[in-house]
């Protein structure tokens, strides 16, 4: 493959009629594959088939608790020293609660807007409220903020973190800006690890609100390919070394180790943070689901099996990941009309089209079968200023489905890139209409 912009007209036209056949063949396969979620595959959730099976009528703590029964709020002290061990903070800094990470962090925002975050300063919603969404970025975040009227304001996400010069200028200036969203490890959907000094910035820098929080969603603090996991610097500790030990608030699950509808959620942050949390939750709930935690706890013993359970993850996330990446190379590697990331770990692979492309891309893709997360959906309002950015969540579908889908998917890249070249070479928009009783027609 060569350069698509360097194809005179006429090639390009030769390649378009010969990938729109391409294109109509998997039409009428009339697939029905699904990528738009990042979901681990059955083969991935047989790992932890025998998660509830140390339970064995033994239902007593290490303490004495019977966990079929009320109490417990802040979690079983095994499961706060075991998951405290993994995200680096003290077993009195972390709280253990649910099977959602995402519920914790609508929770918490939902009580800042309530009472505040600290007893000191108003209730974040007297009055209007920002959040800083480096993106691309996770949807759900943003539709946290969305559901609350909560303003988002875009910050570019770089191969190492938030751009901290902009976030700084901002958050230094604006008080309304209250928080940050962060993804600091295999990010979705890029990838990128957050480097050193991104945290460290984070950290320490001034914010003309007292009471800003950074939401440290640690969703893949374990979910690495290589042999040597990436490192992630801790921010916790950075925040205390810069005398803001109540800033983050770390989130995190195992709703992609075990199971995600009957994993373990956990919010871990400073002890005076961890103890409001917990007499505010005193409110709302007696205990959670302490049976769940001490099975957690007996199938994996240590944060060291923990750790090798992933490697078991990775070698059926890998092999998909790699196909993916090398089709793509082989594909569109010199074509110039793609760009993506290669991440080490995590769900996603962050794929760029040529700007104006990528909702044309996903509906093309829908159109023969395979759907995509929805173009825009990784910028907050669901508006990506350059249609560009599409999220790839390889893990689901078998090998075989995934080859189909990405084989589909990279054609319709190929067409939708060949239409806006023409168009704008001859200043007018070549469109590909799609008709409906499997005929097709270019105009």
């Amino acid at each position: 493959m060569v350069d698509l912009l360097t194809l005179n007209t006429d090639t390009l036209r030769h390649m378009q009629k010969h990938l729109f056949l391409k294109y109509e063949e998997f039409r009428q396969k009339r697939l029905k594959l699904n990528m738009s979620r990042g979901k681990p595959c059955p083969e991935q959730l047989d790992l932890s088939s025998g998660l509830f099976e140390g339970l064995d009528r033994n239902h007593l703590a290490e303490d004495g608790t019977d966990c079929r029964n009320y109490g417990g709020l802040g979690g079983l002290p095994e499961a706060r020293r075991l998951f405290g061990e993994l995200l680096e903070v003290q077993p009195e800094e972390i709280i253990i609660h649910g099977n959602s990470s995402l519920a914790l962090m609508h929770d918490l925002i939902a009580r800042a807007l309530l009472f505040g975050v600290d007893g000191q300063h108003a209730p974040w919603g007297r009055h209007p409220v920002k959040f800083l969404c480096p993106s691309p970025g996770y949807d759900r975040h943003f539709a946290i903020c969305q559901f609350f009227n909560i303003e988002m304001v875009t910050v570019p996400l770089l191969d190492d973190g938030p751009d901290m010069d902009f976030v700084e200028e901002l958050v230094a200036k604006d008080e309304t800006i209250k928080g940050i969203w962060c993804v600091p490890k295999h990010s979705n959907p890029t990838g990128i690890t957050y480097s050193d000094q991104v945290v460290t910035r984070l950290a320490r820098m001034k914010t003309q609100a007292p009471d800003f929080r950074i939401f440290w969603d640690n969703a893949y603090a374990w979910h690495d390919f290589t042999a040597a996991p990436v490192p992630l610097k801790n921010i916790l500790t950075a925040c205390k070394e810069a005398n803001h030990p109540d800033r983050v608030y770390i989130f995190s699950s195992t709703s992609k180790i075990t199971y995600a509808g009957a994993g373990l959620a956990m919010v871990a942050s400073s002890r005076q943070n961890i103890n409001r949390l917990t007499k505010q939750m005193a409110i709302q709930t007696i205990g959670p689901n302490k049976l769940n935690q001490l099975a957690h706890v007996r199938f994996f013993k240590t944060a060291h099996n923990v750790r090798l359970h992933m490697q078991k993850h990775a070698a059926f996330i890998r092999p998909k990941f790699d196909l993916v990446l090398n089709l793509l190379e082989t594909e569109l590697g010199t074509q110039k009309i793609a760009t993506w990331s290669r991440p080490q770990g995590g769900y996603f692979i962050s794929f760029n089209t040529m700007p104006g492309c990528a909702k044309k891309v996903v509906q093309m893709a829908a159109d023969a079968g395979v759907e995509l997360t929805k173009a825009g959906a990784t910028f907050p309002y669901g508006i990506d200023p350059l249609d560009q950015n599409i999220r790839i969540a390889p893990t689901y579908p078998p090998l075989a489905e995934l080859k189909t889908a990405m084989e589909l998917f990279i054609v319709c890249v190929q067409l939708v890139s060949i239409e806006k070249i023409l168009s704008e070479r001859e200043g007018k928009t070549a469109e590909l209409t799609v008709l409906p009783e499997d005929k097709a027609q270019i105009v």
